[in-house]
């Protein structure tokens, strides 16, 4: 059974996975990098990290869609659970924002890989690796500046929450 502070974790989480089913208006800006990093740093039982990541993108591709190349965008996120983990140890501004930067460059790298290796739209060698990562290229700065925009804005909501309900605040990881 969940505690009243993952409760309040999972709640924020839900609110932010909204985002990802009404869209931003912007391509490759959603909050579930954010919500893969917020659960990795906060929840002390870790296993509710990846229920809530994973909780979010299943529900949410059910309405939007699956696709060929989702095996890396879920392995994506399960590695900025892991960063997650690692930004837990201090939560600070720092750790935060590397570990948002982190995990941008990290599913820039992973996902677009994974349309080199299965689309066919690029030829399978070096060259068209490359290419996969340079014609990304224009897209990743939506990525980058949502993964902080939505990390900012759950990071800062649990640390402005917290600080007026203190029983809610998650212990250190």
């Amino acid at each position: 059974m969940p505690s009243n502070r993952h409760l309040f974790l999972l709640a924020i989480i839900l609110i932010a996975a909204l985002f990802r089913l009404i869209g931003t208006g912007l391509p490759n800006v959603s909050p579930v990098a954010a919500i893969a990093l917020l659960g990795g740093a906060y929840f002390s039982n870790k296993s509710w990290a990846f229920i809530a990541t994973f909780g979010v993108m299943l529900l949410s591709d059910a309405i939007l869609g699956f696709h060929d190349t989702m095996w890396a965008v879920y392995l994506s996120f399960a590695l900025i659970i892991g960063i997650g983990f690692v930004v837990g140890r201090t939560r600070s501004p720092m750790a935060i924002a590397a570990g948002s930067l982190s995990g941008s460059i990290l599913f820039f790298l992973i996902t677009n890989f994974a349309v080199w290796l299965g689309s066919g739209y690029y030829s399978q060698d070096l060259t068209g690796l490359l290419t996969s990562y340079t014609l990304a290229i224009p897209f990743f700065h939506y990525t980058l500046l949502g993964d902080l925009f939505f990390n900012a804005v759950l990071f800062g909501a649990v640390t402005w929450i917290t600080s007026r309900y203190p029983e809610l605040a998650p212990v250190k990881a």
